[in-house]
């Protein structure tokens, strides 16, 4: 036995070196593997994990619709503004983090990295507890201000209670999986993903079918698949042979590498925050001119385009790390075809969403509840939200790649101009006109008047990476 353990100590340290090897060999491939099959390789698991997310968002959705009642799904479309709210500052991080962490990579800085890990973990707890603490001694004001009235108040209040006594392991799970596609872990990131979406599905069905426990017990699913795929990637991340793996001394908050993550995460942060905004003003103009049921179309309206979104982040996350090391290693033009291949993929997706939300509203309304007026109002939010739905794509792919490589005035630019410069004005002036159609009307021309101002941006850019 002690023969066995010498031989342990001797060679263990000879194990590790080998495969922390191996773990930087497979982050130079970044730089040299031919870009389509990196892109492929990368960016299948977030589609696949990203496609998995929104289909138990869905579930969840439609089991509350279907089983609870529709006030249900319009006091859920109350919390969608809260739900940005807790994104944008898990993004901040998160996204901050990952894009910091491919670029450190790229330079072949390992230490830098290690310690922007750390960093994550810390911010990611401070700010998950603060925001659960302010939100819950707040929540009724705050859901009122959002948009809740007497009937929807009951079902958004019992739903965020658990959501936020979650919120930490929330913000660390996504920190921990933006992380390990950035450390490039593309597969262990869709897995962790995967495993969530599962066990919600299967907690949804027996917290809220069986046991009847309504919106709470949807909340309850989340919370609880997320915990126990957080678990699975801290012991990933306890790892000692992992390029990135925590260790002691790399969680004191260092100024320098928090800067960074901010400056790089506070694109997403008000992109998030402004769809927050966005959210609160847009569920009360559809409480002013349709009530309570124009509240849960939008919700339904808004599942169905998240449902194909995801696809597109999906496609954004797999760019990510390939964008980040390549503008890190200044190979640009391997960068920017990784770009456009991206954004034909993301075009691609959202042709495709369109076409079957053109033809098929109805059906697909359905899926989310039994009451005639709810479905009627759903079909046409769907139609109406989604008429330009194949230009979004694009944005979404340009605004992301500004983020990669921390063109951070760039991307918080392009992520406000849809929502705040286009999307409130025009969803306060247009129903002055055609009244409820009118707040459907402004989302579709909002995403055109951005994916305009997008493209002459991109290629003022271009134009200087090939100088």
């Amino acid at each position: 036995m002690s023969l066995i353990s010498e031989n342990i100590r001797t060679f263990a340290p000879l194990f590790i070196k080998d495969s922390m090897q191996d773990k930087k060999q497979a982050a130079l491939e970044l730089g040299q593997k031919p870009v389509g099959q990196l892109l492929w390789q990368y960016a299948l698991p977030a589609i696949v994990a990203m496609t998995a997310s929104s289909l138990y968002n869905i579930i969840d959705r439609a089991m509350i619709g279907q089983i609870v009642g529709p006030e249900a799904i319009a006091g859920l479309g109350i919390t969608f503004p809260f739900m940005n709210l807790s994104a944008a500052f898990g993004a901040a991080v998160g996204v901050g983090s990952s894009a910091s962490i491919s670029v450190k990579l790229g330079q072949k800085d390992y230490g830098v990295a290690q310690n922007l890990l750390g960093n994550t973990v810390t911010l990611n707890m401070i700010i998950g507890l603060s925001f659960m603490v302010v939100s819950l001694l707040f929540l009724d004001p705050i859901l009122r201000f959002f948009g809740a009235s007497d009937a929807t108040l009951p079902y958004a209040r019992e739903f965020m209670i658990v959501i936020l006594l979650g919120n930490v392991v929330t913000h660390m799970y996504f920190g921990s999986n933006a992380v390990l596609r950035a450390a490039g872990k593309p597969r262990h990131a869709m897995y962790a993903t995967l495993f969530t979406v599962g066990m919600n599905i299967l907690l949804v069905i027996a917290f809220v079918w069986w046991f009847r426990w309504g919106i709470r017990g949807a909340a309850l699913a989340t919370v609880t698949s997320q915990t126990m795929a957080l678990c699975w990637q801290i012991w990933i991340f306890s790892d000692k042979r992992e390029l990135l793996h925590l260790k002691k001394g790399i969680y004191r908050l260092k100024r320098d590498l928090v800067k960074n993550i901010i400056s790089i995460g506070i694109s997403p942060f008000l992109m998030n925050a402004t769809s927050c905004v966005i959210v609160i003003f847009m569920n009360n103009q559809f409480v002013r001119y349709g009530g309570d049921m124009s509240v849960g179309a939008y919700s339904i309206a808004n599942s169905v385009v998240m449902m194909f979104f995801m696809f597109v982040m999906g496609v954004c996350q797999g760019m990510q790390p390939i964008v980040g090391y390549n503008y890190g290693a200044e190979k640009y033009d391997r960068m920017l075809r990784c770009l456009f291949i991206a954004i034909a993929c993301a075009t691609a997706i959202l042709l495709v969403g369109w076409g079957l939300s053109m033809l098929f509203p109805r059906e697909i309304a359905r899926i989310f509840t039994s009451d005639p007026t709810l479905i009627e109002l759903s079909a046409r939010g769907i139609k109406l939200d989604m008429l330009v739905f194949f230009v979004v794509g694009s944005q979404a792919v340009i605004t992301h790649f500004f983020q990669s490589i921390g063109k951070v005035k760039v991307s918080i630019f392009l992520s406000l101009s849809r929502q705040l410069f286009l999307l409130l004005p025009m969803a306060y002036v247009f129903p002055l006109f055609w009244h409820l159609d009118g707040v459907w009307y402004a989302m579709p021309a909002s995403d055109f008047g951005s994916f305009l101002m997008t493209i002459p941006m991109l290629l003022w850019y271009m134009k200087k990476f090939k100088k």
